[in-house]
């Protein structure tokens, strides 16, 4: 070994892809139907399995919301959201869009279309808070909850920026709160943690 060698640090550089790129992968069979991953700024993210308890919230979210809004809103379950801008396609858990005929089959919805956000994290709380819930507010998604399950806990998130998002409100066990673009959808924590 050449002197200095053992002392030379590799710098290693991350291969980003680009949403076209993430699309081929899945449309050439690279990336399959049962690969649960995520496009975020670049990067292909592997989703953490979804246990019995993450699903049974996810559900009945999706049920409440369908049942409350009926045609006010489509409820986008664990589909893909487009931030083009951020080359990402995150898959969040539930969201509430402006209603379209098509029910987005020309397009994927982008922020403009979501009324309300929600992702329930159980073992994946760090990364939603410090990457994904970072990356919506960047991407002008008006309104975000975090729904915490071992914590038994739900954030509301508001008031998108560069930033992040200005406010961060933890709705107290017994207080009734609203989607801000849904002011008569009233809920509290235990509608959506059961």
């Amino acid at each position: 070994m050449a002197h200095g060698e053992d002392t030379m640090a590799v710098a290693l550089r991350r291969r980003r892809f680009t949403l076209d790129e993430y699309h081929r992968m899945g449309e050439t069979g690279i990336l399959g139907p049962d690969d649960r991953v995520e496009l975020i700024e670049g990067e292909i993210i592997e989703m953490t399995p979804i246990g019995s308890r993450h699903a049974a919230t996810v559900a009945r979210i999706h049920h409440l919301f369908s049942r409350r809004l009926g045609e006010r809103a489509l409820v986008w379950v664990q589909n893909p959201l487009l931030l083009l801008q951020h080359q990402s396609e995150p898959e969040p858990d539930v969201m509430l869009l402006a209603p379209r005929d098509d029910f987005y089959a020309a397009g994927l919805p982008e922020p403009p279309a979501v009324r309300l956000l929600v992702e329930v994290a159980e073992s994946s709380l760090p990364y939603d808070r410090r990457t994904k819930f970072p990356l919506y507010a960047r991407a002008g998604v008006a309104e975000a909850w975090l729904v915490d399950l071992d914590g038994a806990r739900i954030e509301i998130h508001r008031g998108a920026t560069a930033a992040g998002y200005r406010d961060v409100h933890a709705a107290r066990t017994d207080e009734t709160f609203a989607p801000a673009a849904f002011p008569d959808l009233t809920v509290i924590p235990r509608d959506l943690l059961g």
